[in-house]
């Protein structure tokens, strides 16, 4: 379907890759009305006047589902990564017009848990609204990855994300410690329709919104790892079980 070897590799030496049309204007415009239909009174929904944002998104509004995991994204997914992975985390982001929200660099860290529970190798617990946040041990973080759906055309001067090239092949590696007379910083533009495939190790950033045009991101990130005993995953998703019995 796509030239799978040359991304396969593109993902692995750079971290990332983008990939246009997974997704039909009508799947988009569903995609759209689906998230507008939904009840904004929801603790897990939260708006201000830079973003709104919805955390547990396949949770909060399953009616998507089917749509997110069409034939494309499914055979991409197995394609690049294999049959073991299940979704992890979702959240869904919508960068108004007018945001000055930006993002400062930084590789994505932590995972979601259903509970606090102290475990060797895992670090740097975080809690908000209920929701448990931790920093696994690194091979885990080597092994997940993240889709970005782009439901709007998403340049630079929307907040496209710019990102380190091969940054996710150096560890935990701290924006403070980044030497920007050796590094080579990469924007992403992504069109309507299209995702963006990374690594969570990736460095990445977003800037402020400087062009009035809004900027909407379904993200949904992905594992393979069973969590020790005592903890679970916040969120899982068999999107291939959900994809074969719904065709």
């Amino acid at each position: 379907m796509f030239d799978t070897a040359d991304r396969k590799e593109e993902i692995s030496k750079q971290g990332f890759t983008v990939i246009n049309d997974v997704f039909k204007p009508e799947e988009i415009s569903f995609l759209i009305a689906a998230i507008d239909e939904s009840d904004k009174s929801n603790p897990s929904f939260r708006k201000n006047t830079d973003v709104f944002a919805i955390r547990r998104f396949l949770k909060e509004v399953p009616s998507v589902l089917a749509a997110i995991f069409n034939k494309k994204l499914v055979n991409l997914i197995e394609e690049y990564f294999g049959k073991d992975y299940f979704v992890v985390k979702s959240i869904y982001f919508d960068k108004p017009e007018s945001s000055n929200w930006f993002v400062a660099w930084h590789q994505d860290l932590t995972i979601s848990v259903d509970k606090k529970s102290e475990i060797s190798g895992y670090l740097n617990w975080t809690t908000k609204h209920q929701h448990f946040a931790v920093q696994p041990p690194l091979e885990i973080l080597e092994d997940n990855f993240t889709i970005r759906i782009h439901l709007d055309d998403t340049g630079q001067e929307n907040g496209a994300l710019k990102v380190v090239p091969g940054s996710h092949l150096r560890g935990i590696y701290r924006p403070e410690n980044i030497d920007w007379d050796k590094e080579q910083i990469t924007f992403c533009p992504v069109k309507n329709g299209g995702v963006m495939v990374m690594r969570p190790l990736l460095m990445h950033a977003s800037d402020k919104t400087v062009n009035n045009v809004r900027r909407r991101v379904i993200h949904i990130e992905f594992s393979r790892t069973i969590l020790p005993d005592t903890i679970h995953w916040s969120e899982v998703i068999d999107f291939t079980n959900l994809f074969s019995i719904q065709n």
